[in-house]
């Protein structure tokens, strides 16, 4: 007879992964990670306050005549300055992100691959952004306007453009706030025309509409009294260059003569001088019984170089 022994059944739990591998690498690698991502958020804030740091000092060392008006030098080394700080900010973001891939053991070779499959794709899908960056590049080389200049900037041959001050300008886009408030983001690649209304300094034109029949040389000598005027007012003066200039008579119609009125001022000023000598001279021709023509409008021109 035999006897059969049988040995108790032992019930078996699931191993458990233990976690020092984990915890190894986060002392390890994953610590060096999240030092690697502090300190660049930490360098890219003081990249930012270096930037305005600068900024500040070139508006207080700018040598304009007028402090609300920057001066070329100025308002280049001002759009010299941000784009320095975004091509820094790039350039400190795409190391830091080599090197966490590093830490994160992701082996580049394997990565030629894809990443050149993914250039031809994004150069070719992105063929506006590369002629935005030239364009933007081209516009900061060749010093065209500058964040503070007041410019008309015609993007498309559908529109009439935007008037308006640059606000900011980087390699890709300009923003440009318009008289009535309005924040306006043209493409720098977009751009076909500028026309830069605060290079240097500016001219306001204003043409005054006369009747036929009214003495010319009394008029031209009141335009002449209105300019010097303008000229010795101590609110006006530091915005002109020199008195406003008769032209004399600029065109004749069969109505009425026009008498032109030219003032050389500071750049982006021409419109707020154009204003007040309209004023000036509607009060000095009503105090001398000049009456100008009917049914004209006298908006102001102004030419800028």
């Amino acid at each position: 007879m035999h006897c059969r022994s049988y040995a108790p059944a032992v019930k078996t739990t699931p191993a458990i992964t233990p976690l020092t591998d984990i915890s190894v690498w986060m002392r390890g690698n994953g610590l060096e990670v999240v030092l690697l991502l502090l300190g660049t958020v930490l360098l890219v804030r003081f990249i930012g306050w270096a930037r305005d740091r600068t900024t500040q000092r070139i508006e207080t060392t700018s040598k304009d005549a007028d402090a609300l008006v920057r001066s070329e030098t100025s308002k280049h080394r001002h759009a010299l300055a941000q784009i320095l700080t975004w091509v820094l900010t790039v350039l400190v973001w795409t190391v830091t992100l080599g090197l966490v891939l590093n830490r994160l053991g992701v082996p580049f070779a394997s990565l030629v691959a894809p990443l050149t499959a993914g250039g031809v794709a994004l150069g070719l899908g992105a063929q506006g952004l590369v002629q935005d960056l030239i364009g933007g590049s081209l516009i900061i080389a060749e010093r065209q306007y500058g964040v503070g200049d007041m410019v008309h900037i015609s993007a498309t041959t559908m529109t009439d453009g935007a008037t308006g001050t640059v606000q900011d300008l980087s390699l890709r886009i300009t923003r440009l706030r318009t008289p009535n408030g309005e924040l306006v983001v043209i493409a720098n690649g977009q751009i076909l025309q500028v026309t830069n209304l605060s290079s240097e300094w500016a001219r306001a034109m204003i043409d005054v509409p006369l009747p036929v029949g009214v003495d010319v040389l009394r008029a031209t000598d009141v335009l002449r009294e209105v300019g010097d005027a303008a000229f010795d007012d101590e609110a006006l003066r530091p915005l002109m260059f020199d008195a406003p200039t008769v032209m004399g008579v600029e065109s004749f119609e069969v109505d009425q003569v026009n008498l032109r009125m030219v003032a050389r001022t500071l750049p982006g000023k021409q419109f707020d001088i154009a204003r007040q000598l309209r004023v000036r001279v509607a009060e000095a021709f009503q105090r001398e019984g000049i009456v100008a023509a009917p049914d004209t409008a006298t908006a102001p021109r102004t030419e800028d170089t």
